[in-house]
This record gives structure tokens, C-alpha cells and sequence, in this order.
């Protein structure tokens, strides 16, 4: 049988069973993220490494990474601004004001995560905390108020941070924030209190430096999906260098009092190559005195925001005296 084009039926037949094969081959390259599975596994480093005089790998220069991890760090689909309000319908849901008027600016980009396993092993009633943080981040989030990062979340901000390499010492310094840390590869006293940023001491095993840390502060927080941690976090870094210009990351999370067991984050920070690449002035605590004490003044300077097409008014409620305590 003939088509009026002159090409059979069988033909016909065979280039509609390619168009279909080939668009599920597609879509399946570009569909909704699924479950995380493990990160890839270390790739194996390569002989063409920077080295100091010592002999030890070479990690001085400007580092960051190019990842979703500070969103949420495991897989995730695209989604709007956290903070949201009842739609046209029960079951459906838009971003609430101030947010409403940042539209694709304040969405959330999808990602995959870099969780070893794809979960990450929450005991339940701390679970119920790490959803009710995720549904209250605009409140919540240590990053909105400028508080400093703490590790392993300084690592993986959409920031660039610094390594200066010494023999005794690795000083890591954080655009975001001016945050800093300190490495000891020497000996040192144990630190005598909590800090948002803790305690550092590292060692060498072959080429791959390891980190200790501990002492840090309770407050910070992993990502901005409301993962959360206790005064117990203990955290041991591995650094390794794929390359002359990347950094295999691992970071091993243990806290008794909110994870059934430790569990294992892994990522690549890469190097900046710009000719100019250097850490920017990023003071951003002057961003958010009116967040934080604009309630305080006897004429809030911001009550209402007004668009072209849109209001969008700002009502403040005083915090609670131990939370004004704590800020």
C-alpha cells in the first residue's frame, strides 16, 4: 500500500516507532530529578598538582562550588520561594508578600543532591523540626540575618572563599560574611568555648588533608531547606586534589542528638580562573539592621512596597524578649 506521498506504510510505521523511542530517550535526559543516588564516587586524582616545599598538596588559591547544595542538599525539584500562602484553591498555593513580588528571581533552582545515599537520617521528632524549619525559612534561616555559616556550609555558599597554606597553619577566609577559619596542623590547646565558626585541627594522611572539627555554636544551619544540627556536630573534612584546579570535598556529619548515624556529604570545589579573581567586600551586615531592629524605631522605615502592578504591604511583629535577647 502507497500513501499518497509515495512511501509505504511499513516506512511510515518504522520513522513513528523512531520519533517515539527517541522522544522517551529525551525526555528521560531532561525529567524531574528522582530519589538522590550516592555521589560519584572519588575521581582519581591527578599527578599534575601543585606542591609546597614539604611536598604536601598545594591548596592556596580561590575555590568555590557549583552546586545547589546550599539550596538543599539533596535532590530537589525547581520550586518557588519557600515562604507561601493559600491560592485560588485549597490544594494549590502562592508566594506569600514580600516575596510575591521577587516571581522567578526568588525561586529555587532544582538540583542534585551530594548526600551520600540520598537521605539524609534524621531521628523522627528531630525530623519534625528540620520540616517545620523548611515551612518557616524566611523566619529561620542564620544566612538571611548575616550570621556566619559555620562548617561545612561555608564550603559550598554561592560565594568564593580564599585557602592560604602554611606549614602549620591553613587560614580559610569567606567572601560571605568575612567569615574566617583556621586550620591547625600543629599543636594546640583544645578550644575553651563554642563558636560559629569551631574548631579546626587537621593532619595529613598521604596527600589528602583531614579535618576535625567540633566546638561549634548551635545556631547555623546546613542549607536553606531547614536542615539543622545540635551543640554535639562533629564534623571530619577530607580534601583532595582531583587537580591543579579542583578540590575533591568530603564531609562526615555525626550528631547523636539529631541523626540515628553519621552520614557523608561529597562534592568538587573548583578553582577561580579569572586573572583578577579575588575576594569582593561583602559586608552584609549592614543589609540587614532594618531585618533585624526595624521594629525597634517609633516610625518602621518600611511598611509598604509598591510596584507597577502590585502592593505589597509589610506588617512586623515584635519578637519575643529571648529571641531579641539572642539577636
Amino acid at each position: 500500500m502507497r500513501t499518497r506521498f509515495g512511501v509505504s506504510a511499513l516506512a511510515v510505521g518504522i520513522i513513528v516507532t523512531l520519533c517515539v523511542v527517541s522522544f522517551a530517550v529525551i525526555a528521560g535526559q531532561v525529567s524531574s530529578p528522582g530519589p538522590a543516588a550516592a555521589p560519584p564516587s572519588v575521581p582519581a586524582a591527578s599527578a599534575q598538582i601543585g606542591r609546597q616545599a614539604n611536598g604536601k598538596p598545594d591548596f592556596s588559591g580561590i575555590w568555590q562550588a557549583n552546586n545547589t547544595a546550599n539550596w538543599d542538599l539533596v535532590t530537589h525539584e525547581a520550586m518557588p520561594a519557600r515562604v507561601m500562602q493559600a491560592g485560588v484553591h485549597q490544594l494549590s498555593s502562592v508566594p506569600a508578600a514580600p516575596l510575591l513580588a521577587l516571581g522567578a528571581v526568588g525561586g529555587v533552582p532544582p538540583g542534585v543532591g551530594v548526600v551520600e545515599g540520598g537521605v539524609i537520617p534524621y531521628k523522627q521528632e528531630a525530623l519534625q523540626k528540620k520540616k517545620d524549619n523548611f515551612e518557616h525559612w524566611l523566619d529561620r534561616d542564620p544566612e538571611i540575618k548575616c550570621y556566619q555559616p559555620g562548617v561545612p556550609r561555608a564550603m559550598y555558599m554561592p560565594y568564593p572563599f580564599q585557602i592560604l597554606q602554611g606549614t602549620n597553619k591553613i587560614m580559610m577566609v569567606f567572601e560571605y560574611a568575612n567569615a574566617q577559619r583556621t586550620i591547625h596542623l600543629d599543636q594546640v590547646e583544645p578550644y575553651p568555648n563554642e563558636a560559629w565558626m569551631g574548631h579546626s585541627v587537621g593532619k595529613w594522611d598521604g596527600d589528602t588533608l583531614v579535618v576535625d572539627v567540633t566546638s561549634q555554636i548551635d545556631k547555623t544551619w546546613f542549607d536553606r531547606a531547614g536542615d539543622f544540627h545540635s551543640d554535639a556536630l562533629h564534623v571530619v573534612e577530607r580534601y583532595r586534589m582531583m587537580s591543579h584546579d579542583a578540590i575533591w570535598y568530603e564531609a562526615t556529619i555525626e550528631d547523636p542528638n539529631v541523626f540515628t548515624r553519621p552520614w557523608k556529604m561529597a562534592m568538587p570545589l573548583y578553582r577561580r580562573l579569572e586573572p583578577n579573581a579575588q575576594l569582593m567586600d561583602y559586608r552584609c551586615i549592614e543589609m540587614v539592621e532594618e531585618l533585624l531592629y526595624g521594629h525597634l524605631r517609633k516610625q518602621p522605615l518600611v511598611r509598604k512596597w509598591e510596584g507597577q502592578t502590585m502592593t505589597v504591604s509589610v506588617e512586623r511583629k515584635v519578637p519575643p524578649p529571648d529571641v531579641l535577647y539572642e539577636r
